[in-house]
C-alpha cells in the first residue's frame, strides 16, 4: 500500500466514524490525566500542535481553554469540520502531518493521541522525529499508542476494517529516545471504547520532553 493509499484509508474510516469516535473514549480517564500532566508545565499562551486531531475533544478543547494556541491537523474532512465547529478558537486543517511544513523549535508541546496506528513504522518513526525537532528546546511531546508488536494487521475498529502498524512498549520507548526526547513520565492501562464492537485495549501514553 502506497503512502497515498493509506492516506485515503485512514481518512475514510474517520469520516465513517465522525462524533462516534469521541463519545467512545469520553471516558478515557488516561487521555485526561495526560493533558492535565501537559497543562502543567505549558506556559501562558503556548502554541501546540494536535496531531490527529480528532472532533477537536478533548484534546483542543482542553488547551483552548486553558489559554493556549492550538493548530490541530487531521486527514478527515469530517474530522476538521466537527472540530471547527466545537472548538472554534483553535485552528484545525485538512492535511497529512507527513505533509506539513515544520519549522524547528515552533511549537512549546506537541499531542500525538492515537494517531501513529495507520503509518508504517518507518513513517512513525520519521514522524516522531520531526515533530520532536518541532518543539522548542525543553518543549512537551505526549504520545499515546497501542502498544502492541504488530506491522500491517488487518483489523477492525469500532466497525470499521483498519490496517495497524505499532511498536512493543520497549520498541516504542527507544524509538522515541531515537528521536531525541526524554521519557518523564509513562502511564499503562486497558480501555474498552464505549462501542458495542469494542473490546479491551491496551494503552500506553508516553510523556516527553526536548532536550
Amino acid at each position: 500500500m502506497t503512502g497515498e493509499d493509506g492516506r485515503r484509508r485512514a481518512a475514510a474510516v474517520f469520516d465513517a466514524l465522525g462524533s462516534g469516535y469521541e463519545k467512545a473514549f469520553a471516558r478515557s480517564e488516561g487521555h485526561h490525566r495526560s493533558l492535565r500532566w501537559l497543562l502543567g508545565r505549558l506556559a501562558p499562551g503556548s502554541r501546540v500542535l494536535d496531531v490527529g486531531s480528532g472532533t477537536g475533544r478533548p484534546t483542543a478543547e482542553t488547551l483552548v481553554e486553558a489559554g493556549h494556541d492550538v493548530l490541530g491537523v487531521d486527514v478527515s474532512p469530517v474530522m476538521v469540520g466537527l472540530a471547527a465547529r466545537q472548538v472554534p478558537r483553535a485552528t484545525f486543517r485538512c492535511v497529512d502531518v507527513r505533509e506539513l511544513p515544520l519549522e524547528d523549535g515552533s511549537f512549546h508541546a506537541v499531542c500525538v493521541y492515537f494517531s501513529l496506528l495507520q503509518m508504517d513504522r518507518a513513517e512513525q518513526s520519521a514522524l516522531v522525529a520531526r515533530l520532536a525537532r518541532a518543539l522548542v528546546p525543553g518543549g512537551s511531546l505526549v504520545l499515546a499508542t497501542v502498544p502492541l508488536d504488530v506491522e500491517g494487521v488487518e483489523a477492525v475498529f469500532m466497525g470499521q476494517p483498519v490496517r495497524v502498524t505499532s511498536f512493543a512498549r520497549d520498541d516504542l520507548v527507544e524509538m522515541v529516545r531515537g528521536a531525541g526526547l526524554t521519557v518523564l513520565a509513562e502511564e499503562n492501562l486497558l480501555f474498552t471504547p464505549d462501542h458495542p464492537e469494542a473490546v479491551p485495549e491496551p494503552h500506553v501514553f508516553l510523556h516527553c520532553a526536548r532536550a
